[in-house]
Parts: C-alpha cells; sequence; structure tokens
C-alpha cells in the first residue's frame, strides 16, 4: 500500500481509504454488519489503514460499525476520517432530502452546521466510534442556513480540546473553501469523482493544486457501474438510491460496458480486474491523492486494496483516456 500525506499537514494516508458508506446499509438496499465489520478488517490487513465514514450513514449504524471493526488496532495505526452537519434527529438548517431508515421508517435528512450541532454530533461521534480523537473532521454538504465561520469556528474549538486532528470539508466549491480558510486551516476537500464524472477537474482541482489542499475522491467506482458487472435492467433492493441515479439508466450502463470492453484488454495484460484498473487510473490523475472506495465484504475489499500492485505506463494511462473520450 502506499501513504500519502495530505499535503502540508502530518497526517498521512493510506492512498486507497475505505469508504464506509454501504457498510451503514442506509440508501444501499441494507447490508450484513458482520460482512461489512470483516471488510473493514480484511482492508487493514492489506495495508489499507484509513476509514472513511459519517452519522448519517445508517443514522449512526456505519460509526458503530467502524468502531468495532478497529476495536484491538493501536490507535495510531489507523486513522479515521468522520463528518458532521447531516442531521436526521432535528429540523434545523436547510431540508436536503426525504428519506427512509434501514428500519423502513420514514426521515428528513437536514444539512445543518450550527456550532452547537456540531460538538454535538463530534461528541456524539467519539462515542460510537470508541475513540478519543478523529484524524479528519470533515463537513458532509455546504449549510446555507449557518455562516462558514460559524461551522469552522466550532471544528477550530474542537481542535483546540484534541478531539479533532485536522480539518476538511467534503462538497464545498472553490469560493466557499476560500471563506472557510479565512477561520480554519483546511486540509482536504472530498468531493465526487470518476472516469465517468469528471467534473471537478475544471476548477476544484486546479485551484486545491494552487493552494496545496488534497482532493479525496469519492465514487470512483461510480457506486459500481465501472466493475462492469451492471447491466441494463438490473434490479436493485429496495431503498437502494442508484436506482434513480442519472448513472444507472439502461442507456448509461450500455454506454459504460462498451468502454470497458475497450480497456478491459489492458487490465487482463496485467492480471487485473476492471475494478482494480479503474481505481489505479484514478489514484494516477494529477490532483487525485485519495480514493475512497466502498466493499460489502470481505472478497471485495481485499481486491480493491490490490489495486495498488498495478502499475500503469503513461502510454496506458494515454491509451484510457483516449477511449474515454468515446463515453
Amino acid at each position: 500500500m502506499e501513504y500519502r500525506s495530505l499535503n502540508d499537514s502530518i497526517l498521512k494516508l493510506s492512498a486507497i481509504t475505505f469508504g464506509a458508506w454501504a457498510a451503514g446499509g442506509w440508501m444501499w438496499g441494507k447490508t450484513d454488519r458482520n460482512d461489512a465489520i470483516e471488510a473493514i478488517r480484511a482492508s487493514y490487513d492489506e495495508g489499507v489503514t484509513s476509514i472513511d465514514t459519517a452519522p448519517v450513514y445508517g443514522q449512526g449504524s456505519s460509526e458503530q460499525i467502524v468502531g468495532e471493526a478497529i476495536k484491538g488496532i493501536p490507535r495510531d495505526k489507523v486513522q479515521i476520517l468522520t463528518k458532521f452537519g447531516m442531521r436526521w434527529d432535528l429540523t434545523k438548517g436547510n431540508l436536503a432530502f426525504k428519506s427512509k431508515n434501514n428500519d423502513g421508517k420514514d426521515i428528513d435528512i437536514y444539512k445543518y452546521a450550527g456550532k452547537e450541532s456540531i460538538i454535538e454530533e463530534c461528541n456524539n461521534s467519539l462515542q460510537r466510534l470508541g475513540t478519543d480523537y478523529i484524524d479528519l473532521y470533515q463537513i458532509h454538504w455546504p449549510d446555507i442556513t449557518t455562516p462558514i465561520d460559524e461551522t469552522m469556528d466550532a471544528v477550530a474549538e474542537l481542535i483546540q480540546q484534541g478531539k479533532v486532528l485536522h480539518a476538511g470539508v467534503c462538497n464545498y466549491n472553490t469560493a466557499q473553501m476560500q471563506e472557510a480558510e479565512q477561520t480554519i486551516h483546511l486540509v482536504s476537500n472530498q468531493v465526487p469523482f470518476s472516469m465517468v464524472n469528471r467534473g471537478i477537474e475544471e476548477k476544484t482541482i486546479p485551484y486545491s493544486v494552487a493552494h496545496n489542499k488534497s482532493i479525496l475522491a469519492y465514487s470512483p467506482m461510480e457506486r459500481g457501474l465501472l466493475t462492469g458487472k451492471m447491466t441494463p435492467g438490473y434490479k436493485f433492493a429496495e431503498g437502494d438510491h442508484r436506482a434513480s441515479n442519472k448513472f444507472f439508466t439502461d442507456e448509461s450502463i450500455l454506454k459504460t460496458n462498451a468502454f470497458l470492453q475497450k480497456i478491459k484488454p489492458l487490465a487482463d495484460s496485467k492480471n487485473a480486474t476492471l475494478a482494480q484498473l479503474v481505481i489505479r487510473w484514478t489514484l494516477q490523475r494529477p490532483g487525485i491523492t485519495i480514493a475512497l472506495v466502498g466493499s460489502r465484504n470481505k472478497e471485495q475489499a481485499v481486491q480493491n486494496a490490490k489495486a495498488m500492485n498495478v502499475l500503469l505506463t503513461p502510454d496506458e494511462i494515454n491509451f484510457i483516456n483516449e477511449q474515454l473520450k468515446t463515453l
């Protein structure tokens, strides 16, 4: 495994970081708790020492699973990334969307990052995770109802208390990052990025490179689309958010699979899966520091981690990029 510093900080993360959204089951058609724990532990055995989670993932379930999975591992050997600002248990801030929890009960998700809420969320996260500090604490989504300086002042206070070591953001645009930096030092921005979703290359990546901020790319496999295992008419489990996602229409799946067939010979030549090739391409993309990759079981976790064994030459990268133009 390769370990990469979040630019100007002392925090190092495994280049492949375990994304624990699906581990919480919520919006993924549920997940087996024991499978999720085994997946995290198998990842760790392969060198994946960093885990990204959030309170809203399963309404606490994902953080609890992460906490259970890392029991027995020396705390300084694992890096915990979690988030704040998505509340399902109060009605403050801006209504983000309506959903159902893992029990099928209706819940409303609010984007809220008021100071008192952040302090409460942090304490709850620490308890669920079974730790006394969080390596990287990130606002999950921008909250238009709370001044950014109030939000970042709360995180700064948590850093002073030793409950948080580093501050990051998720889904922030460049203007929001600039405003946040007036109050606190940010080390990273976690944003969506994949072969089929490269919008951040226009502004976010150039800004981050120029200002020495790391990019944590989430959904590099585009939620499973880029594994090549999706087929038109695929039936998602009840509650799986992908059923209404634009990337999972029959037309999109057919088009993506046609592209994947063009690069499959390259994967085969390296004795790699398509998923491993995609992950490795992502990590060699300019401006990308970390790829967050989820796994629902031990086998997937091991295969994802072994993507680091795949090496792509400049000519091979150019070949993939040329094929991408057909998408």
